[in-house]
């Protein structure tokens, strides 16, 4: 028999009058993936808690996860609730739904970037054991220095990769996204291209 998979889509819910009032453009973004037929099903959380209790009790296998909401170099939040390598034990009853070769991927601020954020990506594909990918960049409607690891490789990208103020060991700001930077999609665009995926190259020697 063929089994179903899902692809999903996480928002924070709770970007109501502050951050640019972004709750209701991911609302919003994710009714229109649902439409275009990009994902099956979305859910807006107020933590990372309720975020996996909802993946959790999908009834079929996630194929990919996009998580929207905001982020800084090695996390991505919910509200004031921080994801980071310290803390990927709460994804355990993800890992549990993921399909194989399934890809979780964080369309938020700066996750990827600096060396806390190669250290948070590998971590978590490791964890995972599915690919992950996410950006150096801010991101906005343009979205730059996107990036996919699967598990048991190392980052191919610097990590000095989008950082306009500070160093890699102690970031400070990070480049807004622009149309003509490295690995830029727009919030239109739903593939990571496999090309984007990193071939173990190391850099964080």
């Amino acid at each position: 028999m063929l089994q179903l998979i899902m692809r999903v889509a996480v928002y924070d819910r709770t970007c109501v009058g502050r951050g640019g009032n972004l709750t209701r453009f991911w609302s919003a973004g994710a009714a229109l993936y649902r439409r275009l037929g990009r994902i099956d099903e979305a859910c807006g959380a107020a933590s990372w808690d309720e975020a996996v209790s909802w993946l959790a009790s999908l009834r079929e296998p996630i194929d990919e996860l996009q998580y929207w909401g905001h982020g800084k170099w090695g996390c991505a939040m919910v509200d004031a609730d921080v994801l980071d390598a310290r803390s990927l034990s709460r994804l355990e009853p993800l890992r549990d739904q993921l399909a194989p070769d399934a890809l979780v991927w964080f369309r938020t601020c700066e996750t990827f970037g600096a060396r806390r954020g190669i250290e948070f990506a590998e971590r978590l594909a490791d964890y995972l054991g599915a690919r992950v990918a996410g950006h150096t960049y801010v991101i906005h409607f343009y979205q730059s220095g996107l990036h996919g690891l699967a598990p048991g490789t190392h980052a191919d990208w610097s990590p000095d990769e989008g950082l306009v103020a500070g160093t890699a060991n102690d970031p400070v700001r990070a480049k807004s996204s622009v149309p003509w930077a490295q690995r830029t999609i727009t919030c239109l665009g739903s593939r990571v291209p496999e090309r984007w995926f990193a071939r173990s190259q190391d850099f964080t020697a």
